[in-house]
């Protein structure tokens, strides 16, 4: 195994080339640029927009299943409320 600048130790020491890649397309897409190594004079504001960008592209939610049924109301007596779940698999 690898060890990381911090101390961390990859699992997948390949899967850094991938991230590091997979970063720097997100940062195209919020208009920063970033360069390769080190990018500390970037703003908080900058840094979150790219990590949020990555977090945007992992996690699409793709609905699977809709259920939908009536159940009684816990309320108001004698009246009906439409329930509906959504099953989504995230990509």
């Amino acid at each position: 195994m690898s060890s990381n600048s911090n101390g961390k130790q990859s699992l997948v020491p390949e899967a850094r080339d991938a991230l590091n890649k997979f970063k720097m397309e997100a940062a195209s897409e919020v208009g920063v640029n970033l360069k390769q190594g080190y990018n500390g004079d970037l703003t908080s504001r900058q840094a979150g927009s790219v990590g949020g960008q990555m977090v945007k592209k992992m996690t699409t939610v793709r609905p699977t299943k809709t259920m939908c049924f009536q159940r009684a109301s816990r309320t108001a007596e004698g009246h009906c409320v439409t329930v509906k779940y959504i099953a989504g698999l995230l990509v």
